[in-house]
């Protein structure tokens, strides 16, 4: 019997309240990973929202927000990562019965969020603009980007709050609750973004800079709820700031766990940037298409997202619990259910791909090269399930630092160099860049597998 139950008649129980270290670990995968792709696929909603309307003011406005948008995705992926320790420590404590150390971990996350988030705001304030001009823009682009790039920066002190309550909902096993703050926080966005860009009705026209402010609108009101909820007790953990004190060792457990996986996200962002580079001289079909197959990754790659960070949360929670072999099955489930539906998605793919792609855009030339992208990237789907879910899973129990140094391997000394090398030295041509990503991608699903049949992070220390 965990500690709630002896506090509560079981009447009063919440479903958010069930033990996920026992019952059906299909049905706990299920139960917990469908508000997480939700969650996941409306959070990346914000960005296409800004460049839809944002496109209308011009094509400064647009490559200024999406030239800023790098920067703040770099940011995103290390602040991100940071809070990989938040989620492996209270999943630990959570699945060990222990809630008043894992609410002491929480308030410990608010700490570091708050001090990154500042330093975030004081780069915005003064450095925004001189991050711009080292790419080398336009003036105007230069304007326009710095202007969303400072207020988003500056708004991450009360973005961190929101992302620092929802982790710490899904980690603890409340998936729901997390799921609808994003919808009602996506929701307000859409309403209120063209409000603050064109000046629509009340309000004044502020152009690219309404898009940020919608941003740091939306996500802050949705955090302030999130935060009222944990507090409050609506939700799995409840948080509390008694006997509150700043805890150095517990902050560097996060951050030791949370540093490599911050590398890692970082390390995809530049190479993902580095790969237009490689693409672009084989002209705008070629761009366009690797675009657009970047877009149906996206699309496919969610449900895994939300599959391996359930899996994530539910080898925590029952390594916490005593039970490494749970844990370990746990992981080669979600990979083999999300294989399973790749499999039938590689069939659609090979001989419906130019379908899919004219959905789009129907333009021969652009249909050929996608078309050819994606069947190459069948591959890439079919061993997908099997990175993202084992490296969640080694996340989520806190052994990031194998994940950074696969990652690091082979970004960077496989896809990068076969990217760059195989469209001149062989006659694949463009196709060679996508080559070099699929090669990439098999070489970690074969790293990930070993590693976690070996089973040394079932040891992790958090």
């Amino acid at each position: 019997m965990t500690s709630r139950e002896r506090q509560e008649p079981p009447e009063k129980r919440a479903h958010f309240d069930r033990d996920w270290t026992k019952g059906s670990i299909i049905g706990n995968l299920w139960s917990l990973s469908w508000p997480m792709t939700v969650s996941s696929t409306i959070m990346t909603l914000g960005p296409t929202i800004d460049m839809i309307w944002v496109g209308k003011l011009g094509s400064a406005s647009i490559a200024g927000v999406g030239v800023s948008g790098i920067a703040i995705m770099l940011v995103m992926a290390l602040i991100m990562g940071l809070f990989t320790g938040l989620r492996a420590m209270v999943a630990r404590f959570v699945g060990a019965d222990d809630e008043p150390a894992a609410n002491h971990v929480a308030q410990q996350a608010f700490v570091i969020g708050a001090s990154f988030s500042i330093l975030t705001a004081i780069i915005g304030i003064f450095l925004a603009k001189k991050i711009l001009m080292l790419f080398g823009l336009e003036a105007d682009v230069i304007s326009e980007g710095a202007a969303y790039m400072r207020i988003q920066l500056i708004g991450m002190v009360t973005m961190s709050a929101g992302m620092i309550a929802q982790n710490i909902m899904q980690a603890s096993g409340d998936t729901m609750t997390p799921m609808k703050i994003s919808i009602a926080t996506r929701v307000v966005h859409v309403i209120l973004c063209p409000f603050l860009i064109f000046g629509w009705w009340l309000f004044p026209r502020m152009g690219v800079t309404g898009a940020a402010l919608t941003g740091i609108i939306s996500q802050g009101g949705g955090g302030l709820i999130a935060l009222w909820i944990l507090f409050s007790g609506r939700t799995r953990l409840r948080l509390t700031l008694r006997n509150f004190r700043i805890d150095g060792d517990i902050i560097w457990r996060m951050v030791k766990i949370g540093i490599p996986a911050s590398v890692t996200g970082m390390e995809r962002s530049l190479a993902d940037f580095l790969l237009v580079r490689f693409i672009a001289p084989f002209g705008t079909f070629a761009v366009a298409a690797h675009s657009l197959c970047q877009r149906i990754d996206g699309f496919i790659h969610m449900p895994a997202m939300g599959l391996g960070q359930a899996a994530g949360v539910l080898a925590a929670q029952n390594l916490g619990a005593q039970q490494p072999e749970r844990a370990e099955r746990t992981g080669w489930l979600a990979a083999a259910l999300y294989t399973g539906v790749m499999v039938i998605g590689a069939i659609v793919i090979w001989f419906w791909a130019e379908n899919i792609v004219r959905i789009f855009n129907p333009e021969p030339g652009l249909v050929e090269i996608s078309g050819v992208f994606l069947r190459i990237q069948i591959v890439h789907y079919l061993v997908f399930g099997v990175v993202i879910t084992l490296l969640n899973c080694l996340n989520g129990v806190g052994d990031t630092v194998i994940p950074m140094i696969t990652t690091l391997v082979t970004l960077w000394g496989v896809q990068i160099p076969l990217a760059y090398f195989l469209p001149k030295v062989t006659n694949l041509g463009v196709y060679g860049v996508r080559w070099g990503i699929v090669i990439a991608i098999v070489m970690r699903a074969i790293t990930y597998t070993v590693y976690f049949k070996l089973g040394r992070w079932k040891r992790k220390q958090v």
